[in-house]
């Protein structure tokens, strides 16, 4: 091999360590100080991959790089500061409750967990990363939940109101699709800083209305913690959607823009995608009683059973089931009526007494049954389909009162966390 030939492999490798190092350094580089902590380069470019993936699945445009960046970088910084704000206060998840939540996102996707991997490979996603993006996800959740949920009250007065008034605002059974714009204002802007954000909002607006794409236009403007979903508030009934914005979508039909509208986050821009109708909702009732079998020092799993068993060939041979509940049930509320139970629910009672109670034909008597209050002998005497729209409705009405007033109390608690933290961007990096 001639000399020419060695020097030029000798330099082409010296180039190639050079470009690997370079490459490491970069991937090293700190884009962001967040508090006492960093955001490097790589996670960066981890979490922006992440997104494309998504955006890639949903079939939507890809905003530019520099865009996505910068919408990723500012969640990364939320996500942070919360995953600080939770270390302090000593929330953590043990790798039970992880493995817990795996199986559950696997059962939806109707598959086990090694099923649910193996796809997740195959799309091309680092399994450890989701991991740890769950684990962050419900650390978060768990932060959230200490931080605003335990404030966040429902009364029967507000539930009440709200049915007083939805006449003046539509069915109480049409949902709204919605699409949301945020052009934030920090707390303690000043009064040009304000005009300056309403004044880029009158311009997105005019854009939106002269046919510029929403989804596009969330992702690489709007400062809301959905932007990267284009913005997407999902399906909501008048009474899950934010207050201030009851009002205008009332009023508003498919494919409307509406704002800006401010609020003390900022300036607040929303599109009407779709609408649509629930319908009645009935549930199935059961009239049910028992008899119940504590265990104890003298009387054990095996003894419980037995006694049960006793009692059901007894009842099969003519005796009666309200008489022997009356004398030999433990649980003494429902003894002194014969062992009833009453019309019951979904829901209502355990989950092992409900699932072989809905076994059962009507008249039938279970097997001993096990559940935590001890072992059941159970029997069904009727059941019937109930409308119960208006119990429903109120109910789903307290659940989106609340998390409506939970959406609210985050977006808030959330800018203030991020208004009052120590970050500072390297945007010569972005």
């Amino acid at each position: 091999m001639s000399k020419l030939s060695t020097m030029k492999k000798v330099i082409t490798c010296l180039l190639l360590l050079f470009s690997w190092q370079l490459h490491a350094q970069v991937l090293d580089a700190i884009v962001a100080v967040v508090e006492d902590d960093v955001i490097l380069e790589r996670e960066l470019q981890d979490e922006v991959l992440s997104v494309v993936q998504r955006i890639q699945a949903s079939k939507s445009e890809i905003p530019p790089n520099y865009i996505l960046r910068k919408q990723v970088l500012e969640k990364l910084i939320i996500d942070k500061l919360q995953r600080q704000l939770a270390e302090k206060a000593g929330i953590n998840v043990s790798e039970e409750a992880l493995n817990g939540s795996v199986a559950d996102i696997a059962q939806r996707n109707n598959m086990n967990v090694e099923q649910f991997r193996e796809e997740l490979t195959r799309q091309g996603m680092d399994y450890p990363t989701f991991l740890n993006n769950i684990r962050n996800e419900i650390i978060i959740n768990q932060l959230r939940g200490r931080e605003i949920g335990g404030r966040i009250k429902v009364t029967d007065r507000e539930v009440d109101h709200y049915l007083e008034t939805q006449d003046k605002l539509g069915d109480a059974s049409i949902q709204y699709h919605l699409g949301h714009i945020l052009v934030a204002v920090k707390e303690g802007a000043s009064a040009s800083e304000i005009q300056k954000a309403q004044a880029k909002a009158d311009e997105i607006v005019i854009k939106l209305r002269s046919g510029q794409d929403f989804t596009q236009t969330a992702m690489s403007q709007s400062d809301d913690a959905n932007a990267l979903k284009g913005g997407d508030l999902g399906w909501r009934t008048m009474s899950e959607m934010p207050t201030l914005f009851v009002s205008e979508a009332s009023n508003m039909k498919q494919g409307d823009i509406a704002g800006p509208i401010r609020s003390p986050s900022g300036f607040h821009i929303i599109k009407m995608l779709e609408t649509k109708g629930t319908g009645q909702h009935t549930i199935v009732k059961t009239k049910v009683r028992h008899i119940l079998i504590k265990t104890n020092e003298l009387v054990d799993d095996a003894e419980a059973k037995n006694r049960l068993l006793n009692l059901k060939r007894r009842i099969a041979d003519g005796d009666d089931f309200a008489t022997l509940a009356r004398t030999h049930s433990d649980d003494k509320g429902s003894a002194i009526k014969g062992g009833s139970l009453d019309w019951v629910g979904p829901s209502d009672l355990v989950k092992p007494f409900e699932d072989a109670m809905t076994k059962l034909a009507i008249n039938e008597l279970s097997e001993p049954v096990q559940t935590q209050f001890g072992w059941h002998l159970i029997q069904v005497l009727d059941r019937e389909n109930k409308d119960d729209s208006n119990e429903y409705r109120k109910n789903q009405i307290r659940d989106a009162i609340r998390k409506r007033k939970i959406e609210e109390e985050t977006e808030l608690w959330l800018r203030k966390l991020r208004d009052e933290a120590f970050v500072e961007i390297y945007e010569e990096r972005l």
